[in-house]
């Protein structure tokens, strides 16, 4: 999104729903939670033994918040309708560029995809949302939370600041939650539910998302079209829009055809990375990331892709703050921050 016009909504901030108690929880699960109850109680230290993953099949400590497989966000019998896919002599074009010249840039597309596919498609079907806009995310950052644009547009969704924090994400010295995937992923539906309601057209409200209302409302007025308008309206208007807007969807129609036809085109080789997921433990303000590092006898590398957004590796000072570890390793920074002599204030299921 290199161009947007901030919402007036305020502080719309929306979080991954986490159930809470034990219903319905295994009795092995309700043990592992207890023991981290009465661990907490002796160290001071806030562990979170709920977590957000996109794969299943792991052992305990199990994740509670579950998004695999995908069908399991979807309500009974519900039908969500995805983006269509045109023919087009734009969408052609990209696909002919991301198997040939591109090729290796669309393979760590793929290759990201592995990482947070699962969660973002999981989140688009829990919002009744088309699940193809996941690609609107592939080309917007290559599904990177690092990227950053030439506009200082940030993480993958690539949120300029002012539209960010209108979304409720937290932009300050210590966090930047544009790179949290997570969060970021919440504050874009929200935009690109409240454009598509504008629109009444996920072209027009994904060509809104990247180059901002104003350019879109310029363009369908001067072709004659009210608003709401349609996905005919989009291929009308597309001509004079700008640039890089102008390829927008089609780019991201051929990373659907592509994505999904993987075998068909050569990709089926592409080997994704591991699911973004983790268990949190809170700990008090100023913690090192390092330190957490440390304590799991884990690479700060490792602990740093899965907190991106502590910009600065440490929390913010002066508040109790989750941070997330590899699933089943929330014991280990707990034992570690006791002998460190860290003390917080209780530990609790989230």
């Amino acid at each position: 999104m290199t161009s947007s016009t901030p919402s007036p909504s305020g502080d719309s901030r929306t979080t991954s729903p986490v159930p809470t108690g034990e219903s319905g929880s295994s009795p092995r699960g309700r043990r592992f939670r207890r023991a981290f109850r009465a661990l907490g109680s002796l160290s001071g230290v806030m562990v979170v033994s709920s977590a957000f993953t996109s794969s299943s099949g792991i052992d305990l400590p199990t994740p509670e918040f579950d998004l695999s497989p995908i069908q399991a966000a979807i309500p009974s019998g519900a039908v969500v309708a995805d983006l269509d896919v045109p023919e087009h002599e734009r969408v052609d074009y990209w696909i002919g560029r991301f198997t040939s010249d591109q090729r290796s840039t669309f393979e760590i597309f793929l290759t990201q995809e592995g990482a947070f596919g699962g969660m973002i498609r999981g989140k688009l079907r829990r919002r009744e949302m088309p699940s193809r806009l996941l690609y609107l995310a592939m080309i917007e950052s290559g599904l990177r939370p690092a990227a950053v644009s030439r506009v200082e547009a940030v993480g993958v969704w690539q949120f300029m600041t002012a539209t960010a924090q209108a979304y409720g994400l937290r932009i300050d010295e210590f966090v930047d939650e544009r790179r949290d995937p997570l969060k970021a992923t919440d504050a874009a539906l929200a935009y690109l539910e409240r454009l598509n309601r504008r629109y009444g057209s996920w072209y027009l409200a994904a060509s809104a998302y990247n180059a901002g209302p104003t350019r879109i409302d310029r363009a369908l007025r001067r072709e004659g079209f009210s608003i709401p308008a349609s996905d005919e309206a989009y291929w009308k208007i597309r001509p004079f829009l700008p640039f890089e807007t102008r390829e927008y969807v089609p780019r991201m129609l051929a990373a659907t055809i592509l994505a999904e036809q993987r075998d068909h085109h050569g990709f089926d080789g592409v080997e994704g990375h591991r699911p973004y997921e983790f268990h949190r433990v809170w700990v008090p303000g100023g913690t090192s990331l390092q330190d957490v590092a440390q304590g799991l006898g884990a690479e700060y590398r490792v602990v740093k892709a899965l907190n991106p957004h502590l910009v600065r590796g440490l929390t913010p000072p002066g508040e109790l703050y989750a941070v997330r570890v590899p699933v089943g390793q929330a014991f280990r920074v707990v034992a570690s921050l006791v002998r460190d002599g860290t003390r917080a204030v209780y530990m609790a299921d989230d």
